[in-house]
């Protein structure tokens, strides 16, 4: 048995545009087989930096106060991505290759959300945009696929292997 106080943790942001209060229970809680993470998401703030997708891995995201706006879906579907959204005491399920990006689009009120990954490792990330930009969209500027992988040294086109970087 593991147990702890989120409290204890030290809010560990993987980008400090994004959020502030990100903090992984995965790690002290010696968690082998899903990825737990607490969020506290203040108005503005988002989960992630782009809408993207798991191809092997699921993800639950439960809403434990305020409320989250996801756009889930491709920019090429019909009409685009769609908004939706999660109140308190709700959750979201994404499957694997579904893709979301989510965040606090209230003006004042704090969310504050668990984010559940199974597997625990997800060894692909597909973007399909990125919010922040003012285009948005991210398509291969070389083969014009739809979809980018993260790589090491960027982004990598799955269909021709070209390599971008992102810039703001």
């Amino acid at each position: 048995m593991e147990r702890l106080s989120i409290d204890d943790l030290e809010p560990d942001p993987y980008d400090d545009d994004l959020h502030t209060d990100r903090r992984d229970l995965t790690g002290p809680l010696s968690l082998a087989n899903v990825s737990v993470v607490r969020y506290a998401l203040e108005p503005g703030e988002r989960f992630s930096g782009a809408a993207h997708a798991h191809p092997d891995q699921e993800e639950v995201f439960v809403v434990l106060e305020g409320e989250a706006t996801f756009e889930v879906g491709q920019a090429t579907d019909d009409g685009g991505p769609r908004t939706v959204t999660v109140g308190e005491n709700e959750a979201i399920r994404f499957a694997p290759g579904e893709f979301q990006t989510g965040g606090n689009d209230a003006d004042d009120e704090r969310l504050v959300a668990l984010g559940l990954g199974a597997p625990r490792e997800s060894g692909d990330v597909l973007v399909d945009r990125i919010p922040v930009l003012d285009e948005g969209s991210v398509t291969c500027p070389d083969c014009g696929h739809e979809h980018l992988r993260i790589g090491e040294d960027g982004l990598v086109c799955p269909e021709c292997g070209a390599t971008t970087t992102v810039e703001e």
